[in-house]
């Protein structure tokens, strides 16, 4: 590893931020700073093993070198980018990656991918080092970034897979897995499980084949096969992801997920959803009557922002559509902004 990767890593120099905000921001978050405090001397207090430790202050210092970099994108879409790091060049999926990458640069997204080379290097091909962002995994054999990224400052590089992993998928408004290997079908099947979940807002994500390709073709035959007809999950998960060998296709997945649909948020127990355009009268009847079975209670009402929304003035002028989801069903919610987006259910 050169010095000048090394010196990449976690580097420690202070956020470049006007004492004002940096007061403001120690006030509103000065109980979480207290509890990370005290969790530190209750690993102390519990004679947690130097290795334990190494592993908390790692990971503590990777996650926040990373949330610095990337808090400066936050206003930025951000598409996800995964595939094999063994793809050539002269192959069809990589110059997949490269289409999709540029297409997407083009209204101006950036491109995250892992930096290293095969399909992650594809995707900067195509997006351009400004619109490239990077998230390098420091392996044995000391993995450089691919040259359309290196030495960006929109680079990070990260020795855990599971802070890497974090920062992927919290951090995008989108996400495209590409032909891969373990790792690949490590982060599509991990994406996959939180959005069925809830414990990630809802993203699209699209499983691009090459041309003419059946990679994630086969995988979803099997869903079909071994995990919907066995009953292991339901029909309404497969609303959660969608599988094209068409970039265009894809870009037009991307896309249209936030036509009208901005973002989410709970407020308690209400499930806010914040709008670029008001709804019709016609098309919340529509939705009361369609999606009724997601509710526990009540309907749906369109808004303004609420009270407790006043922490994001930028979003405040935003339609809001407020109601009570039952946090079981994310495939029918993902059907509930489909809906939203064509402008009929």
């Amino acid at each position: 590893m050169t010095d000048s990767t090394r010196k990449q890593i976690v580097p420690d120099e202070p956020l470049d931020i006007s004492d004002s905000r940096r007061d403001g921001a120690h006030r509103r978050n000065e109980d979480l700073i207290q509890v990370i405090k005290d969790y530190a001397d209750k690993l102390d207090a519990d004679q947690a093993t130097r290795g334990d430790l190494k592993i908390v202050s790692r990971a503590l210092r990777e996650l926040r070198y990373a949330f610095k970099v990337f808090s400066e994108y936050r206003n930025r879409r951000k598409v996800t980018v995964f595939g094999s790091a063994r793809t050539p060049p002269e192959a069809p999926a990589y110059q997949q990656a490269v289409n999709l990458g540029r297409a997407m640069a083009q209204h101006d997204w950036l491109v995250v991918t892992g930096a290293a080379f095969g399909i992650m290097e594809a995707g900067h091909v195509g997006a351009g080092r400004e619109h490239s962002m990077g998230l390098n995994i420091l392996l044995p054999f000391e993995q450089e970034a691919n040259p359309v990224i290196a030495g960006d400052p929109k680079l990070v590089h990260m020795k855990y897979f599971f802070t890497r992993k974090l920062m992927f998928v919290k951090e995008c408004d989108a996400v495209v897995c590409l032909p891969g290997g373990f790792g690949t079908m490590d982060e599509a099947l991990e994406l996959l499980t939180l959005l069925q979940t809830g414990k990630r807002d809802l993203v699209p994500l699209v499983l691009l084949d090459e041309p003419g390709g059946d990679y994630w073709k086969s995988l979803h035959e099997f869903i079909l096969n071994q995990l919907l007809d066995r009953g292991l999950i339901s029909a309404e998960d497969l609303n959660l992801y969608k599988v094209t060998d068409d970039c265009e296709v894809a870009v037009s997945e991307l896309l249209n997920f936030f036509r009208v649909y901005h973002s989410m948020r709970y407020v308690r127990s209400q499930l806010v959803f914040r709008l670029l355009e008001p709804l019709s009268e016609a098309l919340l009847r529509e939705i009361n009557r369609d999606f009724a079975d997601i509710l526990v209670e009540g309907d749906f009402q369109q808004t303004d922002a609420l009270p407790a929304e006043k922490d994001e003035p930028d979003l405040a002028d935003m339609p809001r559509l407020v109601f009570n989801f039952n946090r079981r069903n994310h495939g029918r919610l993902r059907q509930l902004i489909d809906c939203l987006n064509r402008g009929t259910s």
